[in-house]
């Protein structure tokens, strides 16, 4: 991981940010749920997506020492180390909860977070003002620090004790002026309630046009554009992450209105996982891939179920699998050509797979 990357958003999520109508984030002590109900309220209804992390609660789980131990470690730079030194944070032990929106401008985006941890505030408001500006405004202080050499600016807030919000827009007023109620902002609290058990989980609403940002970022060999297609259909898609003993269990869901599509969608999904799974089996992969490399990406393929929700107005289509240590071994190890597991243009369906049955959901 690039430290250099991130001082900037960890000193501000270390420093703060925002918002004169997020009394009731101030307000809201004690429990672990109300922690988070408060982090996620104050995310705007003009989000195209929101990311909510529980590091307190990942940190307690048996499966976060295997994936921390399975990500790449890089020497921490001088300004990174020189960052520790000044504000005496380190958000992997010090931040605990944060919630990050991603808001469109234009052709650009802003993000804006709210986040909770131990946080000296004296040696963090110093640190800000040694490059940024201090201001007082609607009975806050507000500091701005320049950021990638002054091309653009984090400004920032505490809303309390541990607590702090920031945004990269440079102007916090839009956030601080959200309205309370909505419908944009009762169909985000509907999908975050949704995913209450899990303590990492996004939400991406559909004008993000997910098909066609994974279609731009995904290798030729893997590319499917039934599939960007059919994903730029949905209203709504969730991912969320719940630690299972030693596991972490995946639960990636598509929502829209329209049965068609969310049909078409597990079908071709159940197609993607025969196709990978035969792709794996062939001749030409059992020699590319060491065989404990292979069982544990056929074991995820395996291991997956593909179901449809029904809720009334909204269908939906859930994929869920599971994150095993095993696995994290194979990533680190070998990585599968594309052109080895599953063809470039996926076929509307696919046989030798049971597609996901029908249920009826209420979530």
């Amino acid at each position: 991981m690039n430290k250099r990357r991130w001082i900037p958003w960890l000193a501000a999520i270390l420093l703060a940010v925002t918002l004169v109508g997020l009394d009731a984030l101030v307000r809201s002590r004690d429990s672990d749920g109300g922690s988070r109900d408060a982090l996620l309220s104050a995310m705007p209804a003009n989000a195209s997506a929101v990311l909510f992390i529980d590091l307190a609660a990942l940190r307690r789980a048996p499966f976060a020492a295997e994936f921390y131990n399975w990500i790449p470690k890089n020497q921490v730079d001088a300004d990174y180390a020189q960052f520790l030194r000044a504000t005496g944070f380190d958000y992997e032990r010090d931040l605990d909860r944060a919630a990050i929106a991603n808001v469109k401008a234009g052709a650009d985006s802003q993000l804006f977070a709210v986040a909770q941890g131990r946080f000296d505030r004296g040696r963090i408001e110093a640190y800000a003002t040694q490059s940024g500006t201090r201001e007082a405004r609607g009975g806050r202080e507000i500091f701005t620090v320049p950021l990638n050499e002054g091309a653009r600016k984090i400004s920032f807030t505490f809303l309390g004790k541990g607590k702090i919000a920031l945004t990269d827009g440079g102007n916090l007023a839009p956030f601080l002026a959200q309205p309370q109620d909505g419908s944009d902002l009762r169909d985000w609290r509907e999908h975050f309630r949704r995913e209450a058990g899990s303590p990492v989980f996004a939400v991406i609403r559909q004008d993000a046009a997910a098909g066609s940002a994974l279609e731009s970022r995904t290798p030729g060999g893997f590319q499917s554009p039934q599939l960007s297609a059919l994903l730029d259909q949905l209203q709504w898609i969730t991912l969320a992450g719940k630690p299972q003993d030693r596991a972490l269990r995946i639960v990636a869901e598509g929502e829209c209105a329209s049965e068609q599509t969310t049909r078409q969608l597990a079908d071709l999904l159940n197609g993607v996982l025969v196709l990978a799974q035969a792709g794996l089996n062939g001749p030409k992969t059992r020699q590319q891939l060491a065989a404990g490399t292979r069982d544990a990406y056929l074991e995820l393929l395996k291991g997956a179920d593909i179901s449809r929700l029904d809720r009334g107005e909204t269908k939906s289509v859930r994929i869920v699998f599971d994150v095993t240590p095993k696995l994290l071994e194979a990533a680190a190890s070998a990585t599968p050509t594309p052109a080895s597991v599953a063809p470039a243009v996926l076929p509307d369906k696919a046989p030798g797979r049971k597609r996901g049955a029908q249920k009826d959901a209420k979530q």
